[in-house]
Formats: C-alpha cells, sequence, structure tokens
C-alpha cells in the first residue's frame, strides 16, 4: 500500500504577469479628477513634498529670485544640508526664498437648509417647551421635498421612547434643586412635560407646522400637500379642491369626462379647474436644497476666433508646479547621503519629475479628446443641438490611440464653456440613428425634435407617437414608434390622450 508523503521543497520558476505601477494609478486618478479637486490635490503635494514649488508667473520676482540664489550667504558653503535633510528639509529662516508661503483653504459657506428654516419658524410660536420639542421631532422627520417622511404614529412612538429615557434623569434632577417647600409643584411640573404625548397634541402641532412657509410643507402625501395649498390660498370653495379631495387618481390621469360626471361639470369645465394646479408645488422643500444650485467650473474653454474653433485649457487656477531650486542642490551630490536619506531624497525627486509630467500629459490628453469632439460636432457649435452628430468613445479612442477607459476618465465629470452655454463633456457622446441621406443623427437631437414638435403642436389634436414617426420621416430621420415613446418618456412628455385639451 502506498503512502502519499508531503514535502516542502523551492523550485525556480519563471512566468510572465501583468502589475500596474502605483504610479500609473495615480495617473489614472489625476485625469478622473475634475478641475477643483484637481487644484486641492497639487496643493497637497505641494505641502508634501519639498522638491516641489509653484513657479512664479511674474517676470520680475523671477528675477529677483535669481538674484537671491547669487547670494553669498546662501552658498552651499554656508548651508549645512545634512543637517536640513536630518531635520525633514526644515531651513528655517531660509526657507522663504525658495519656496511658496502657506496655502488658506476657501472655507465652504454654511448653506441653510430646509430644516433650519423651519426651526426658525418654530421658535417664532409662543408655546411651551413641551410643544416646541413635538414640534422639533415632527420637523426632523420632514423630508427632503418637504412631505412628512412616516405616519403621524410612529413620531409619536419616537418622541415617547426617548422620553421615556430622559425623564427619570430629570425629576432626579429637580429633587436635588428645588427645596421642601418648592418640591412637590416643581416636580408637578416637569411630570406633567415629560409625560407622554397623544394624538391629539401631535395632530394640533402637525397642523401648525403646515402653515409653515414654503405653502404645502409637513403633508403627508403629494394629495395632502396640493389640499393645504389651495386652502392656503383661499380656494377651498373653488371646484378644483373637491376634485383633489375625492377624485385625485382620476386627476392625475386626467380622466377629464369621468371628473366631470362624478363633480357635475363639463370635461373641459374640469380640465380648466385643473389649470389652477399649475401654480402649486408638489414638492414645496426643493427649493431649499443645498443640491438645487447647480454651479461648475468648466475644465475646457471653446471659443471661436476668425471663423475656428479653439480649444483652451481652464487651468489658470491651478499651481503651475516646477523642482524646486534650493532642494535641486540636495540632489545633486548623490554621493554625500547614504542609506535612508538617500532613498528619500529620490523618492522625493522622482515624484516630484513624476507629478510634473503626469498633470501636463493630462493637460494634452484632454485637448486631444476635446478637440476632436469640436471637430467632431462643428455643426452643433453653428447650429444647435439638433445637429448633434452620433459620437463614442471608441471612435475617440481610437483617434487619439489611447485605450477608450482613458477617454472615458477624462470626460468623466469634467465640463466644457462653449458658445453655446456650459456643457458636460458626455453630452456630445450618445448613440445615432440613420437617416435617408445615408448621414447619422445623434440620439440627443431627435429627442430635441421631438420636444419642439409636441412644443408647437396643436392642443385640441396632439401629435401621437405615430404622428411624431411621420414628422421625423418627412425630415429623413427613420425611428420606430417605440423608440419615439421611450424618448417621449425621458423627456418627461406625456402620451397624446393626456396632452389633449377638451
Amino acid at each position: 500500500m502506498s503512502h502519499f508523503n508531503a514535502k516542502m521543497y523551492q523550485s525556480a520558476q519563471i512566468r510572465q504577469e501583468m502589475r500596474i505601477n502605483p504610479r500609473l494609478y495615480q495617473a489614472m486618478e489625476l485625469l478622473y479628477m475634475p478641475l477643483l479637486d484637481l487644484e486641492q490635490h497639487l496643493k497637497a503635494e505641494l505641502a508634501e513634498n519639498p522638491f516641489l514649488e509653484m513657479a512664479e508667473a511674474d517676470v520680475q520676482k523671477e528675477v529677483e529670485l535669481k538674484e537671491d540664489t547669487k547670494d553669498e550667504s546662501l552658498s552651499g558653503d554656508d548651508v549645512d544640508w545634512e543637517e536640513i535633510l536630518l531635520d525633514g528639509f526644515d531651513v528655517g529662516g531660509r526657507r522663504e526664498p525658495f519656496e511658496v508661503k502657506d496655502y488658506w483653504e476657501p472655507t465652504p459657506v454654511d448653506t441653510r437648509d430646509l430644516h433650519d428654516h423651519l426651526h426658525d419658524q418654530l421658535r417664532l410660536l409662543s408655546q411651551p417647551e413641551r410643544a416646541l420639542r413635538l414640534g422639533e421631532e415632527i420637523i426632523g422627520n420632514i423630508n427632503e421635498a418637504g412631505l412628512l417622511a412616516c405616519d403621524l404614529d410612529e413620531v409619536i412612538e419616537g418622541i415617547n421612547l426617548w422620553l421615556e429615557d430622559v425623564r427619570p434623569a430629570a425629576l432626579e434632577n429637580a429633587r436635588e434643586i428645588v427645596d421642601d417647600s418648592e418640591r412637590a409643584a416643581e416636580i408637578a411640573d416637569i411630570e406633567d412635560t415629560f409625560r407622554p404625548y397623544d394624538v391629539a397634541e401631535a395632530e394640533a402641532m402637525l397642523e401648525r407646522v403646515q402653515a409653515f412657509d414654503p405653502p404645502g410643507v409637513g403633508a403627508q402625501s403629494v394629495q395632502d400637500c396640493v389640499l393645504i395649498q389651495l386652502r392656503l390660498k383661499d380656494m377651498a370653495d373653488h371646484p378644483i379642491y373637491g376634485i383633489v379631495e375625492d377624485h385625485f387618481d382620476a386627476l392625475i390621469n386626467h380622466r377629464w369626462s369621468e371628473i366631470g360626471k362624478a363633480v357635475g361639470i363639463t370635461a373641459r369645465e374640469a380640465q380648466e379647474a385643473a389649470d389652477e394646479l399649475v401654480h402649486l408645488d408638489p414638492k414645496p422643500g426643493l427649493k431649499y436644497s443645498g443640491d438645487s444650485e447647480g454651479y461648475v467650473t468648466p475644465d475646457l474653454i471653446v471659443e471661436k476666433i476668425d471663423g475656428e474653433y479653439m480649444v483652451f485649457v481652464n487651468d489658470t487656477s491651478l499651481p503651475r508646479l516646477r523642482i524646486s531650486r534650493a532642494y535641486r542642490e540636495v540632489a545633486r551630490d548623490k554621493n554625500k547621503y547614504k542609506g535612508e536619506n538617500k532613498d528619500f531624497i529620490n523618492s522625493k525627486l522622482n515624484s516630484a519629475n513624476w507629478m510634473i509630467q503626469a498633470i501636463e500629459q493630462r493637460r494634452q490628453t484632454m485637448l486631444k479628446v476635446m478637440n476632436f469632439i469640436v471637430d467632431r460636432q462643428r455643426e452643433f457649435f453653428e447650429k444647435g443641438v439638433q445637429h448633434l452628430r452620433p459620437l463614442t468613445l471608441r471612435e475617440v479612442a481610437d483617434y487619439i490611440e489611447m485605450h477608450e477607459s482613458t477617454v472615458s476618465r477624462v470626460t468623466n465629470q469634467k465640463f466644457c464653456q462653449t458658445p453655446r452655454g456650459v456643457f458636460s463633456l458626455k453630452y456630445f457622446f450618445s448613440s445615432g440613428l440613420s437617416t435617408t441621406s445615408g448621414e447619422d443623427i445623434s440620439a440627443r437631437g431627435v429627442k430635441d425634435k421631438i420636444k419642439s414638435l409636441v412644443a408647437d403642436e396643436d392642443e385640441n389634436k396632439p401629435l401621437t407617437d405615430a404622428a411624431i414617426v411621420k414628422h421625423l420621416k418627412s425630415d429623413g430621420v427613420k425611428i420606430a414608434r417605440r423608440t419615439v415613446a421611450k424618448y417621449r418618456d425621458q423627456l418627461g412628455i406625456l402620451p397624446a390622450r393626456m396632452r389633449k385639451r377638451v
């Protein structure tokens, strides 16, 4: 019977494997970064790597810097570079002529959101502490849209659980503070303040919160939100109030005949009553959303100069990097340092050189990509979105002779300022549809055509999806009805039967 004999042994093998250099990861991250993130990253590199410094843009300062470096007091004989190296490159008072001063990061401005706005109004109420505490609990459960995110029973349950936790400590503190003559009344008041909340109290406070600005805030549903706004507009006697209250499902589905029969008015009168709703906001809290301000800083700028579109990188805010002249002297005498000191100098110097090269490579790659986009989409810049041509990442990658993933990183979260406005670079990429002329048209351009057709349609006879297909085919665009329906849904356009005026 044979026995399995397990032994340890060594053997030499030759094999090939692919490994990504850590700096390649860093280069990919630099490509991915939008302008503001890159600016912060470079400032952090300046603070960390002593071999990097900002290049002076002013020629006068450059001349003064050169004259300062010729000062005998700063010559290599007077500066103990070994001591500087061991002190972590802290050159003390001599450092100022060579390196930039501290950076002061801009402090973000604290913006006030919906909850802040509601709390300000709550504090203006002449209510006891117990009522204000309940109001804070209700406001805390209002979502970004301005609607109450849970049932009122859940609000009551949550605040009563909190009361159970804090009541014993509050009563104990009261017994320690007040004397015997005041104890009974004081404790009775505290017990009353910390007794469990009931439904009547919660409903009364919710009604007060619903009277706050913006109108409709604190509603428990979209239907409730609309009703609150109608009451605040003194429209409780208007036909639309009864329609919203009793026939909300038919209203949102535009079943005017059904509503008219139920209310005792004509379908046209029902539709005209519903027109009042365009002045209301079903999500009133969004106006206080912190994400409502979509400010962006363009990474690229396209300008038309003498009939030609020119592309520029908007990098004037980025620090201009160069190798520090002071610390370059440290690396010049390679035989003077050994061991960890030598490794540290080589590492930081190589990192500084690589960073400068990577930033320039990023700049050139962005210019190549944007120049190709401008050349391909020239008709868009001249005539508008309906002339946007289909474009894929693969096409750009093949042209600039780089990988498709590189183009994806270059275009991600990047914006371009053009004569037609500021656009995301992703805006210029979309699939295409065939035309009778043999040229392709961008899907984004087709959507714009659909939007224009619907905007110009007869309200009494709105265009069906089939009718839109016919109009597009007359313009030479080959498209299926289901594709039109998909694009219409993406544009937020209702079907023809719901757009029709009766």
